[in-house]
C-alpha cells in the first residue's frame, strides 16, 4: 500500500525543480534525499548554508504523510514556515506564540492530513499530549535539526533534546534524520547514542565555507578596529557582532549608533518583546547590525549576512564555527572577523575553573579553549587549522588573513624563557600585568609590597614594550607552557610545555603583521555597468515592497542570488523567468509579472 502511494508522488528531483526552483542537487544532497525518501535513517553533518533543510524538506514532500521537524527556536520555525508557504507548501508550527484556538486548528490540520511539514520544539514534542497527537496522524519522517544540542560535551547542550530517543521507541517504522553543522567526533558519537541512530547512515560533508574570509587580529582598541572594518569593507551591510557580556552588547550597540550605523542590541536580559522586535528588524530591514551575546543566532535563516565579528574570544572552535557560519549563507563573499587579547583567554579559563561543572567536563572545556587559542595564534592557514579540528584536511585556502597577508615571524625564544622564569620566580600566581611590570622594572606599590624588585627577573625585559610581552605570554598560553592558575585573580602558572622552552629545546616565534583591508564601494553588488546597478536596485525595491505587503523578510520572496541572475540574464517572459535559479512554479505564478515588468522598464 505504501509502495503504491510512494510511486504516485513526485520524484525528489521534480520537487527540487518545480517547488524550490533549483535545477540540480548539490554535493551529497542527492544521496541523502534518496536514502531518507526510501525510509532510511540518517545523520547529516553539513555546514550552515550547505542546504541542510532541503535534505528533509524534499523527502517530506516525496513521502506520504506529514514530516515533523524538531527545531529549538521559535524564530527558526517562523522563518522556515514563511519560506515554505511562499513555495506553496502546506507548513505550520506549534509553539508558545500561538493562541489555544490557533494551536487546536494546527493540530486538527495535522491529524486530518492537511499539512506536509509541522515544526515543533523538543520540549513540546515529548509531552504526553503531543505524543498522543503523533499517534493519530500519518508521519512521513522525523527531522531533528541542530542535533548537536543533544550532546552534554558539546557547545550548546539542551536537556530537552535527551527525550527525543522516544521517537525511535514509539515510531520504529518512521525514518529519522538528525542534522547539524557543528560536531566533532565525540559529539557525533553522542548524537548517535542519545538519538538511537546506531543503524543510521552517516553523511559527513566538507565543513569548508570557501566564501568566508577568516581574519583574527590582536585586540588593541576593539571598537575602533571594528569600525574600521565596517567603514572599509562592509558599509551598509547586514552583520552580527558578538560580545561576551550583556553590558558590552548594550555599550557597543550604542557606540555604533552614535557613528550612524544601524545597530541593535540582543541578549537574554532584554524583555521578550524587545528581543522579538529587534530580531524582526534584523531579518526584514536592510543593513542592520545586530550586536549580541550568543543568545542570538541559532537557526537564523537570513542568507545575506555579510559579516560576523567577534569582539571577545568564543569558548570553543564549535562555537566559533557555528557563529561565523551565519555569514554568507547565500554563497556570496562574507567576512568572519575577530579581535582577541590575552585577557579574553584568562577570563574564559577562570570561568571554566570556577564553574559548577565536574572535573571531566572542565577538562573537556579546557581542551576546547586550548584549541580555540591555537586557532587564534596560528601562523599558517586558518582554514586548515579550523577544518583540521573537525578531522578534515585541505591545502592552504588562499582566503584567510594568514594566506592573504602572511605574518613575519620573529624568534623570541630568549624572551620567552625570561617570561617563564618571571612566572616561576614570582610564585606561579600573578597575572600578566604584574609580570610585565616586573620584567620591565616598574617599581610600583604592588611590586614593592611583594618584594619582586628583589627577584632575578626584575628589569630584565626593559628593552621590550608591554604589547610585545603580552603577545609572548599569549603564545606561551597557546603552546601549553603556561596555564591559568584558577585562583580567580587571573594568575598564571607554568604548564607542561614550559620545560623544553626553558631548556632551549623548543623555539617560540612571534607573529608581526599589520591589518590590511579591502576598500569597497558602497554598492555591495558586483555589477560594474550603471544600467546593471540600476536594475539591481530596482529589483531589490520591488522585492522589499512585496515583502512588506506580506509582512515577511525580503529574502523569503527571492534570495539575492536569484535577483542577480535576473540582472545578468534579463528574462523577457515567464518561460525565461522559469529558468532562473530559485524560481519554482509557485513563485513564478505569484511574482513573475511583477519582476518582468521591472526588467522591461529598464530595457
Amino acid at each position: 500500500m505504501q509502495a503504491a502511494a510512494m510511486s504516485a508522488r513526485p520524484a525528489p528531483l521534480e520537487i527540487l525543480q518545480h517547488v524550490f526552483g533549483y535545477r540540480d542537487f548539490r554535493g551529497m544532497q542527492t544521496d541523502i534525499v534518496q536514502h531518507v525518501t526510501e525510509g532510511g535513517d540518517a545523520l547529516v553533518l553539513m555546514p550552515t548554508g550547505g542546504g541542510k533543510s532541503l535534505c528533509y524538506q524534499i523527502p517530506a514532500l516525496a513521502r506520504p504523510g506529514c514530516a515533523v521537524v524538531v527545531s529549538p527556536l521559535i524564530a527558526l520555525m517562523q522563518d522556515q514556515v514563511d519560506a515554505l508557504r511562499q513555495l506553496g507548501v502546506s507548513a505550520a508550527f506549534l509553539n508558545s506564540t500561538l493562541s489555544q484556538e490557533e494551536s487546536r486548528e494546527v493540530a486538527q490540520a495535522f491529524v486530518n492530513g492537511d499539512l506536509q511539514l509541522l515544526y515543533a520544539a523538543p520540549e513540546r514534542l515529548v509531552t504526553p499530549s503531543f505524543m498522543s497527537l503523533l499517534q493519530q496522524a500519518q508521519i512521513a519522517l522525523f527531522a531533528i535539526d541542530e542535533a548537536h544540542c543533544v550532546s552534554q560535551w558539546g557547545h550548546d547542550f539542551r536537556p530537552e533534546y535527551l527525550g527525543l530517543s522516544v521517537l525511535a521507541e514509539q515510531f520504529p517504522g518512521v525514518p529519522r534524520i538528525a542534522l547539524t553543522a557543528t560536531a566533532d567526533h565525540a559529539t557525533r558519537e553522542e548524537i548517535v547514542t542519545r538519538l538511537a541512530l546506531q543503524n543510521a547512515r552517516q553523511f559527513i560533508t566538507s565543513f569548508d565555507r570557501p566564501n568566508i574570509t577568516y581574519t583574527i587580529v590582536e585586540k588593541k582598541n576593539a571598537r575602533d578596529q571594528l569600525l574600521t572594518l565596517l567603514r572599509r569593507e562592509h558599509e551598509g551591510d547586514a552583520g552580527i557582532v558578538y560580545c561576551l557580556s550583556r553590558k558590552k552588547v548594550e555599550e557597543t550597540a550604542a557606540w555604533l549608533r552614535e557613528r550612524e550605523i544601524k545597530a541593535l542590541p540582543y541578549h537574554a536580559g532584554l524583555d521578550a518583546s524587545t528581543r522579538a522586535r529587534h530580531q524582526q528588524l534584523f531579518l526584514r530591514e536592510e543593513g542592520v547590525v545586530m550586536v549580541a551575546t550568543i543568545a542570538f543566532g541559532m537557526g537564523i535563516d537570513k542568507p545575506d549576512v555579510r559579516f560576523v565579528a567577534h569582539l571577545d574570544l568564543p569558548k570553543s572552535i564549535e562555537n566559533y564555527y557555528q557563529e561565523t557560519g551565519r555569514a554568507g549563507r547565500d554563497g556570496q563573499p562574507a567576512t568572519a572577523w575577530m579581535a582577541y587579547g590575552l585577557n579574553d583567554v584568562v577570563l574564559l579559563a577562570e570561568m571554566i575553573e570556577q564553574g559548577n561543572s565536574g572535573d571531566i567536563q572542565k577538562q573537556v572545556e579546557r581542551r576546547k579553549l586550548d584549541a580555540m587559542l591555537g586557532l587564534c595564534e596560528a601562523t599558517d592557514c586558518r582554514r586548515q587549522a579550523l577544518l583540521g579540528y573537525f578531522g578534515e584536511h585541505i591545502a592552504p585556502c588562499g582566503n584567510c588573513d594568514n594566506c592573504l597577508n602572511p605574518p613575519q615571524l620573529t624568534d623570541v625564544s630568549e624572551s620567552a624563557r625570561k617570561a617563564l622564569s618571571c612566572v616561576f620566580r614570582t610564585g606561579n600566581r600573578f597575572g600578566v600585568g604584574h609580570l610585565v611590570d616586573v620584567l620591565r622594572g616598574k617599581l610600583n606599590d604592588k611590586v614593592k609590597s611583594w618584594q619582586h624588585d628583589k627577584t632575578s627577573t626584575f628589569g630584565i625585559g626593559q628593552d621590550i614594550d608591554e604589547p610585545t610581552w603580552r603577545a609572548i605570554y599569549r603564545q606561551l598560553l597557546a603552546k601549553g607552557a603556561l596555564q591559568v592558575s584558577g585562583d580567580g585573580h587571573g594568575g598564571l602558572a607554568l604548564g607542561d610545555a614550559a620545560r623544553p622552552i626553558l631548556r632551549g629545546e623548543a623555539p617560540l616565534y612571534l607573529r608581526a603583521r599589520t591589518e590590511k583591508f579591502k576598500v569597497r564601494e558602497r554598492d555591495s553588488s558586483e555589477f560594474l555597468e550603471p544600467e546593471d546597478k540600476q536594475l539591481w536596485a530596482a529589483l531589490r525595491r520591488k522585492r522589499k515592497e512585496l515583502a512588506d505587503t506580506q509582512n515577511v523578510p525580503a529574502y523569503v520572496i527571492f534570495a539575492d542570488a536569484t535577483l542577480k541572475e535576473m540582472v545578468r540574464l534579463r528574462p523577457a517572459d515567464r518561460y525565461e523567468m522559469a529558468r532562473i535559479s530559485g524560481v519554482g512554479d509557485r513563485k513564478l505564478e505569484k511574482y513573475a509579472d511583477d519582476f518582468l515588468a521591472v526588467i522591461a522598464e529598464r530595457g
